[in-house]
């Protein structure tokens, strides 16, 4: 439980609303900040406006999955008003308090590090990693069927990196009956990608593996997916590029020798926002409940 626990949300989508409903489920003190034109209303929250001393007696702060922009600017579906995170706004926060956020640009690191404030990337961890990587693979599914006039089964399939949602996507592909290279670098995982069915190559030798693909897939966050690699790719391939903008494809070059190139990062929220939320609000419930341990208790 984590009564005695004063939480305060800053801005968000659809799936920080998931997160509220676990707090209050769990009994914390919830203040909301920028939800001035939620529909539906929780019972119990404070409704507050940013403001200097916002956070005066708050333990943890939550933000959007994207933490701030480069200038402070924090997502917000839910008002009209701009909301700016400032030095100002945090430098009252109590030494102990924390703030999680799904990923954080250098911005709200910065401010963070001058405040010497602890920040918690959720994204970072392995298991919301490996959580989220269920709605990315559903979503990635979606997109494929949607944008090809042939079934996954007995495609040749082929995924670019063997993390975390990588491993997820090559064995979905394979269980739907398709035919899966995978690409990665460590031997460790050329082992285990050998040992799953599937079949391992390393992705140096990207060109040499892509002449009779139907389907590909990357999440490598850099630029894998070059113009000699498209060059060497059927008319007919799609590419879903599921890493973090700007992704790992040359985008420019597929649109001009004709391959449909697709970037989608960020799926979970899009396809499946209930389901992100509560992947979210479940690991941080547990982050809170560790953290009034850590605090002796309220």
């Amino acid at each position: 439980m984590l009564t005695g626990i004063h939480v305060a949300f800053i801005g968000g989508d659809a799936r920080q609303l998931e997160v509220i409903k676990k707090c209050i489920e769990m009994d914390a003190n919830v203040t909301l900040i920028g939800f001035d034109n939620l529909d539906s209303k929780f019972p119990g929250v404070h409704l507050k406006e940013l403001e200097a001393d916002s956070f005066i007696d708050v333990d943890a702060i939550v933000l959007p999955i994207v933490g701030t922009d480069d200038e402070g600017n924090v997502e917000n579906i839910f008002s009209q008003k701009r909301l700016v995170l400032t030095k100002d706004h945090l430098v009252k926060l109590p030494k102990k308090s924390i703030i999680y956020t799904g990923m954080a640009k250098p911005y709200l690191r910065n401010l963070c590090n001058d405040l010497k404030i602890t920040l918690v990337e959720l994204l970072d961890r392995d298991d919301v990693a490996i959580y989220n990587s269920i709605p990315t693979v559903e979503g990635t599914l979606m997109m494929a069927i949607q944008n090809t006039d042939f079934t996954i089964h007995g495609s040749n399939a082929m995924v670019l990196g063997f993390g975390r949602t990588g491993i997820t996507l090559a064995r979905v592909l394979k269980a739907l009956g398709a035919n899966v290279k995978v690409g990665a670098r460590r031997p460790d995982h050329m082992a285990r990608i050998y040992e799953m069915g599937f079949f391992p190559f390393h992705t140096n030798d990207l060109e040499q593996h892509v002449s009779d693909v139907d389907l590909l897939f990357n999440t490598i966050p850099q630029l894998i997916v070059t113009a000699k690699v498209i060059a060497n790719m059927p008319y007919h391939s799609l590419i879903i590029d599921l890493a973090s903008k700007p992704g790992g494809t040359d985008f420019r070059y597929a649109e001009k020798r004709g391959i449909k190139a697709l970037l989608a990062p960020g799926l979970p929220g899009i396809v499946a926002p209930k389901t992100a939320g509560q992947i979210i609000a479940n690991v941080l419930a547990r982050l809170l409940d560790e953290q009034t341990g850590d605090q002796g208790g309220k």
